[in-house]
C-alpha cells in the first residue's frame, strides 16, 4: 500500500514539474519579447512621432558616422569602445522660417564642429523617396567652444583651439574676452593673430587682459557675438610660460619632449634619472588621466627623452592625440608632473615611414632657421643659397607680425621648396633647432643651422672657377656631398666674419650682400651644417652647433675654402629691432641689464635702444666686397641689371 501511494505521488509530482517547467519557459519568452518590444519603442532608430508620418516633407538630420576612440590607452582606463555608426540627437523640434528650416535637437548630444559631417534629409509628399542637403554652417558656431587651452606670455595670452574650427582668415572677426577678477564683468580685445599649429590644433593669440581681468578665463567670441559672464569657461586655467611641457615628437622607440622650466645647465648634459615621461588621454581640462609611465633616458637644457611604452612602438599610428607630460623626482617622493599642453601626433605607422624613405632620395643640402619679423630678409637669403644648392628650407617662425606667410608662399609657388612652421614658443631656439633636426633627418642628408643675416661665401669656388656651368652653382652642396659617405664626419664647421654697418645710414635697397662691404678683422664665431643621423641623442646644441655623437667628429673648412658673411651690425633702423626680442634660450633680451660682455651684444650698448654717435662707421676693419662683385657679376640680369630678389619683391 506505502509503495502504491508512492508510486502515485511521483506521477504526479512528474507531471506537475513538467506543467511548472513549461509555463516557466512560456513566461520567460513572454517577458523577453514585451522587454524587447519596449526596447524597440523607445529605441532612436524608430522614433514614434507623429511627424514622422505626415504627408509633408519632413526634416530630420540622417545618421552619421562618429569617430570611435581607438586610442591605445582605452584597455588600460576602462574606457569603451564606440561603434562605428551612430544614431545622431533626436530632433524634438521643426520651425519652418522663410528661408530655412530650424530643426531643434537635444542639447549637447551634437557639437556645433560636427555639423560639416551632417546632412538634412528631406522626405517627398508620398514618403517613399528623400531627398538630402548638407547642414548649413553660414552662421559660425560660438567661438570659444573651440578653445582647449591657455598659456600665459610676458606679452600676449596663447589659446590653443581646436583645428579647422576657426580659419585664420577669420581672426579679424573674432575678439578675446576677459572676465574680471569678481566674475561679474566682462571686457573685450581684438585678438592678435591666428595661425595653423599642427593637425590637431589652431593657434589665437590675445592682448594681455586690463587691469583686475584674470588671464585664466581668456574666451572667445565672434564679434556681435551675445556674451555675458554666465557664459565663461567652465575651465579657467591658464598655464604659465615659465613651467610648462610644450611639445613632443616620437623618435624610433623614444618619446622627445620639449619643457620650458627645467632650469637645468646649458651647454651641458644632465642626469636624466630624476625625470620621467607620463602619457594620458584627451582630457585638456585636468592635469591628470596619466596611466603610463616611461623612464627618462637622456637630459640636457630644455629636452627629455624617455623610452616610449611598448604599446605605443607598436601600433604608433593608433597615438594620435594622446597627451604627455614629465614628472621630476626629487629622492624617493613621488614625481611631481609639469603642467602640459603637448600631444603625441604620428602620421604614419613607423614601418611605412621607413619603407616610403628607403624609395625616396633625400634632398643632399636643407637649412632650418628661427625668425621673428624678418620677412623683408628671407627673399635674398633664400633665393642666394638655393643659387649654392640648398634644396629646402625649415622656417620656424617665432611669432612674427609682418607677413611672412606671404612671402613664403609666394616663394613657394616661385619653385623654392620652403616649409614654413608656426612656433609659438618664445626664447626656445635651442630647443627649436632641436625640433628641426628631428623634422629633416627623414629628408636630408645635411642641414645648415644659420640665420637669415648669414650668407655662406666660398672664395675657391667664386673666383678659381675652372668646371662648366657658373661660378659657385651649387657650390655648398658640393662641399657637403664629399662628406656624405663618411662614417665619421659629422658636422662642417666655418669661420664667421662680423659685417659693419658700413658707412651707410638707411637700409641697402639690393640687399645686404650687395649693401655691406666693410667688417671686423677677425672672425667671431663659427657657424656649422651637421648629419642629423649622427647627433648625440640628446640634441643638445649651442648656438648653432650640435653635439654629436661618440666616435663622430667635425671638419673645420679653411677661409680659402668658405666662411660665412654675418651681416650683423646693419643700420641703425634695422640693428635696433634686436633689442625686443632675441630667441635664443641662453641669450639675455638686450632690454635686460645682463651679459653686458656677451659677443651676442654689440660692444659699447647699454640697455636701451639708442643710436650711437657714428654708428654708421663702426664695425668697420676691413673691406671686404668679395661676395657682392660675384652677385653682381653673376646674379643680376644681363638686361636690366637687376637681382633676383629684387625682381620677385616688385611682383
Amino acid at each position: 500500500m506505502d509503495s502504491e501511494q508512492r508510486r502515485k505521488r511521483k506521477r504526479l509530482g512528474k507531471i506537475y514539474c513538467s506543467k511548472a517547467q513549461s509555463f516557466s519557459l512560456r513566461s520567460l519568452i513572454l517577458c523577453l519579447s514585451f522587454f524587447v518590444f519596449l526596447l524597440f519603442l523607445s529605441s532612436d532608430r524608430v522614433p514614434i512621432n507623429p511627424a514622422s508620418f505626415r504627408p509633408v516633407i519632413s526634416t530630420a538630420p540622417t545618421f552619421f558616422l562618429l569617430q570611435s576612440s581607438n586610442s591605445i590607452l582605452d584597455p588600460l582606463t576602462g574606457r569603451r569602445q564606440t561603434t562605428s555608426s551612430s544614431s545622431p540627437a533626436r530632433v524634438v523640434g521643426r520651425v519652418l522660417f522663410p528661408d530655412q528650416v530650424l530643426l531643434l535637437v537635444v542639447a549637447n548630444t551634437i557639437r556645433p564642429a560636427q555639423a560639416d559631417r551632417l546632412d538634412c534629409v528631406y522626405l517627398d509628399d508620398n514618403g517613399s523617396n528623400f531627398a538630402s542637403r548638407p547642414v548649413d554652417r553660414s552662421v559660425p558656431a560660438s567661438a570659444g567652444e573651440f578653445l582647449l587651452r591657455r598659456v600665459l606670455f610676458p606679452d600676449q595670452v596663447l589659446l590653443l583651439v581646436v583645428a579647422n574650427t576657426i580659419r585664420p582668415a577669420q581672426a579679424d572677426r573674432l575678439d578675446c574676452v576677459y572676465l574680471d577678477d569678481n566674475g561679474s564683468n566682462f571686457a573685450s580685445r581684438p585678438v592678435l593673430s591666428m595661425d595653423g599649429y599642427d593637425k590637431f590644433r589652431s593657434i589665437v593669440r590675445c592682448p594681455l587682459p586690463p587691469a583686475n581681468f584674470s588671464p585664466a578665463a581668456v574666451d572667445l567670441r565672434w564679434r556681435g557675438e551675445y556674451w555675458q559672464p554666465s557664459r565663461a569657461p567652465v575651465n579657467q586655467t591658464v598655464n604659465s610660460w615659465d613651467k610648462l611641457v610644450y611639445e613632443a615628437a616620437i623618435d624610433g622607440g623614444t618619446m622627445v619632449v620639449f619643457v620650458k622650466g627645467l632650469n637645468l645647465r646649458h651647454h651641458r648634459k644632465s642626469d636624466p634619472s630624476q625625470f620621467s615621461c607620463h602619457f594620458g588621454l584627451r582630457n585638456w581640462d585636468k592635469e591628470e588621466g596619466f596611466v603610463l609611465t616611461t623612464p627618462a633616458i637622456t637630459a640636457a637644457q630644455e629636452v627629455i627623452r624617455c623610452v616610449l611604452p611598448r604599446s605605443i612602438q607598436i601600433i604608433p599610428h593608433k597615438a594620435h592625440g594622446i597627451r604627455v607630460t614629465i614628472g621630476h623626482s626629487v629622492g624617493a617622493n613621488s614625481p611631481i608632473l609639469f603642467p602640459s599642453v603637448a600631444r603625441i601626433y604620428s602620421s604614419k605607422p613607423r614601418e611605412l615611414k621607413v619603407k616610403n624613405n628607403r624609395n625616396k632620395k633625400k634632398h643632399e643640402l636643407c637649412v632650418c632657421t628661427m625668425v621673428w619679423n624678418q620677412a623683408s630678409a628671407l627673399r635674398e637669403w633664400i633665393m642666394y643659397h638655393a643659387w649654392l644648392g640648398v634644396e629646402k628650407w625649415f622656417i620656424y617662425d617665432n611669432n612674427s607680425d609682418d607677413g611672412i606667410e606671404q612671402v613664403v608662399q609666394e616663394l613657394d609657388v616661385q619653385g623654392f621648396n620652403v616649409s614654413r612652421l608656426a612656433w609659438p614658443w618664445i626664447k626656445t631656439q635651442e630647443a627649436g633647432f632641436s625640433h628641426c633636426a628631428l623634422r629633416a633627418r627623414e629628408e636630408c642628408n645635411w642641414v645648415g643651422f644659420f640665420d637669415v643675416d648669414e650668407f655662406f661665401y666660398l672664395p675657391r669656388a667664386f673666383h678659381h672657377y675652372r668646371g662648366p656651368g657658373s661660378p659657385g652653382q651649387n657650390a655648398l652642396r658640393d662641399l657637403v656631398a664629399n662628406f656624405s659617405s663618411s662614417s665619421s664626419i659629422g658636422e662642417i664647421r666655418t669661420d664667421c666674419y662680423s659685417f659693419g654697418p658700413s658707412g651707410l645710414s638707411s637700409t641697402p635697397p639690393r640687399g645686404v650682400t650687395v649693401g655691406y662691404t666693410c667688417r671686423l678683422k677677425s672672425p667671431e664665431r663659427h657657424k656649422s651644417i651637421v648629419r642629423p643621423d649622427m647627433l648625440d641623442a640628446t640634441l643638445l646644441n649651442v648656438v648653432h652647433h650640435f653635439e654629436l655623437r661618440e666616435g663622430v667628429k667635425y671638419l673645420n673648412v679653411p677661409e680659402n675654402t668658405a666662411v660665412v658673411n654675418h651681416y650683423k651690425y646693419q643700420v641703425w633702423e634695422s640693428f635696433s629691432a634686436k633689442f625686443y626680442r632675441r630667441v635664443s634660450t641662453y641669450v639675455a633680451d638686450w632690454q635686460e641689464d645682463q651679459n653686458k660682455g656677451s659677443k651676442d651684444r654689440a660692444p659699447g650698448l647699454g640697455t636701451e635702444a639708442i643710436e650711437p654717435p657714428n654708428w654708421r662707421l663702426q664695425f668697420c676693419s676691413v673691406w671686404d666686397t668679395g661676395l657682392s662683385d660675384f652677385v653682381l657679376a653673376y646674379l643680376a640680369d644681363p638686361a636690366t641689371g637687376s637681382l633676383p630678389w629684387e625682381e620677385r619683391s616688385r611682383m
